[in-house]
């Protein structure tokens, strides 16, 4: 459901712009409309989880370049870019370039939604993934020395027996700091251990 998600509709024409408002908001999404690319990029709060209609031909800069502008400032912004006939082979560069999905005017309600739900599932992919990297980062953290040093040879493939012979213990003692690791990490495996240290990008 659209629990009043922010979808910003970037169009030069102010009739695009109020038709796609009202079939939004009777969707259950908040809006915000913008005449062009320009004045999009100056007030649109990009810090805010929301996703772009982006219409390909505009006065000034047009819709690649503001994609093009939005991916050098790092906006996390999905875009589903607006295209009028003749201008598919736009789109196309524009689906490369990332765009979600790329929509024909006049706009079929039900693939705009879905074009959308596309889209929010790309923001919770990403918010998951920063929630799993802020947690494994935050679980290596608690590691004592010696078992951080120990992982880090786990991660870089390192038999049990190199380990023991870098760090001058026994691979014993290895295998003892490696069951703790393991504990505390909830790693069920050496190879989702490994993915968890990938994810926390641990220092060399």
């Amino acid at each position: 459901m659209p629990e009043g998600k922010l979808v910003h509709i970037v169009d030069d024409e102010d009739s695009i712009r109020r038709s796609l408002d009202f079939l939004l908001r009777s969707a259950g999404y908040r809006t915000e409309r913008w005449e062009d690319g320009e004045a999009f990029l100056r007030g649109a709060n990009n810090a805010e989880a929301a996703c772009v209609l982006l219409d390909v031909r505009m006065p000034g800069m047009d819709g690649l370049q503001v994609q093009a502008e939005m991916a050098s400032r790092g906006y996390n912004l999905p875009v589903i870019v607006l295209t009028g006939h003749g201008d598919i082979a736009t789109a196309v560069r524009a689906m490369r370039g990332g765009a979600v999905d790329f929509l024909e005017k006049p706009f079929n309600r039900e693939r705009l939604l879905d074009a959308l739900a596309v889209g929010f599932a790309r923001i919770e992919d990403r918010e998951a993934a920063r929630k799993r990297q802020e947690w494994a980062t935050t679980e290596v953290a608690k590691l004592t020395e010696r078992e951080k040093e120990v992982l880090e040879g786990l991660a870089c493939g390192y038999p049990n027996k190199t380990i023991a012979y870098d760090l001058g213990i026994s691979s014993r003692t290895v295998e003892v700091y490696r069951a703790n690791v393991m504990a505390k990490m909830h790693a069920r495996s050496l190879s989702e251990l490994v993915r968890m240290v990938t994810i926390a990008r641990l220092p060399d």
